[in-house]
């Protein structure tokens, strides 16, 4: 056996599946007490180095503490906006950051503009030699993102594009609850009497988008109750790739201004979605919530502060960022792991735009 024990040496000596002892070892998915405790103290008999969980007195619960890769100690973070104060993963990153720091890593920020992206261009201040492992937030380009997948260093991505009939790619994933929030809100506004029930958003913006969207097609299927296409405004301006804000209202305007008959609900993809169609159905005439009822995605603090105050989704982004360390530095230590999705909580929060 080699001096650097893997989880398949593990396997192999239980006599049990490789996914058995990824389970074990990265306390996920559901096992036995008594095989996981097999599994973890035939890895210390082995001198598997790569995981050490610490039982904090009392509490049960167990920490990872992940060693750096040798001469490579720098996270690089990928973006092509820069993150307002507003942004879920503001809050996210500073966790991740801190949890980062504890285990001897640093993170580097690389903002990737839109020429670069088009020309497939890294940027120049990064270095996959000093690279242990790379973090994408909202990084929505799929062919930039393979590449970055192809250059043999471990990727997370914090959403993703949409990628619907194109292969996965070669990368753990960590993406908010974009459906339990959604299916809830229509089964409370259909109890309320509420069935003419619309989308507005993007939704082949992003992955996320694209789930909240088919939960509102899904959770209207399933309660039987029709979805009209004029109903789901669900595109963008023709012609214009990256729509500005200006560009969104205006097709925002357009569309709205079209429709017979206006629902009674609107679903947003996000707040910021949700703020702009607040603001164009001012300008038409409708009051929110009398005429029309409101729902966004994310509880950013403008939903707290509008008026309206903004029904919404709450996204719980300190876990997404403890998440993300786990899933990365599992990644780093053990690169053949199958790639992994997770899905962390949201909740759903009801103001005065849905009359509460």
């Amino acid at each position: 056996m080699g001096t650097r024990v893997t989880i398949q040496d593990i396997a192999d000596e239980l006599g049990i599946s490789r996914n058995t002892v990824s389970k074990a070892i990265n306390n996920t998915g559901i096992l036995a007490d008594s095989t996981r405790e097999k599994v973890l103290k035939k890895a210390m008999e082995m001198g598997y180095k790569q995981f050490s969980y610490v039982t904090i007195a009392n509490s049960g619960s167990s920490v990872l503490s992940i060693p750096t890769t040798r001469g490579k100690t720098e996270i690089a973070l990928f973006i092509t906006n820069f993150l307002g104060s507003s942004h879920f993963a503001n809050i996210m990153l500073d966790k991740f950051q801190e949890e980062l720091s504890g285990l001897g890593y640093s993170l580097t920020m690389h903002r990737v503009l839109t020429d670069d992206l088009k020309a497939m261009k890294l940027p120049t201040a990064f270095s996959s030699d000093r690279t242990a492992g790379i973090i994408c937030v909202e990084m929505f380009d799929y062919n930039y993102d393979k590449m970055l997948c192809e250059l043999g260093v471990p990727v997370l991505f914090i959403d993703a594009p949409a990628t619907c009939f194109s292969p996965p790619l070669k990368a753990d994933l960590i993406c908010m609850d974009n459906q339990s929030g959604i299916s809830l809100f229509i089964n409370e506004m259909v109890r309320r009497g509420k069935t003419k029930i619309g989308f507005i958003g993007e939704y082949l913006h992003c992955r996320s988008f694209f789930e909240r969207y088919t939960a509102y097609r899904n959770s209207m299927h399933l309660l039987g109750l029709p979805c009209p296409d004029e109903y789901c405004i669900a595109g963008s301006k023709k012609g214009i790739s990256y729509p500005k804000t200006e560009d969104h209202l205006e097709f925002l305007m357009e569309r709205l201004q079209k429709l017979k008959n206006m629902p009674e609900v609107f679903i947003c993809a996000n707040d910021f979605v949700a703020l702009d169609t607040l603001q164009t159905l001012r300008k038409l005439g409708y009051s929110v919530p009398d005429d029309v009822l409101l729902c966004g995605f994310d509880d950013s603090p403008e939903s707290r502060v509008v008026t309206p105050t903004l029904t919404t989704i709450h996204i719980h982004s300190q876990v997404m960022g403890f998440s993300a360390v786990n899933l990365l530095m599992t990644r780093i230590n053990e690169p053949s792991l199958n790639y992994r999705t997770v899905y962390t909580e949201t909740n759903l929060i009801f103001r005065e735009s849905t009359g509460d």
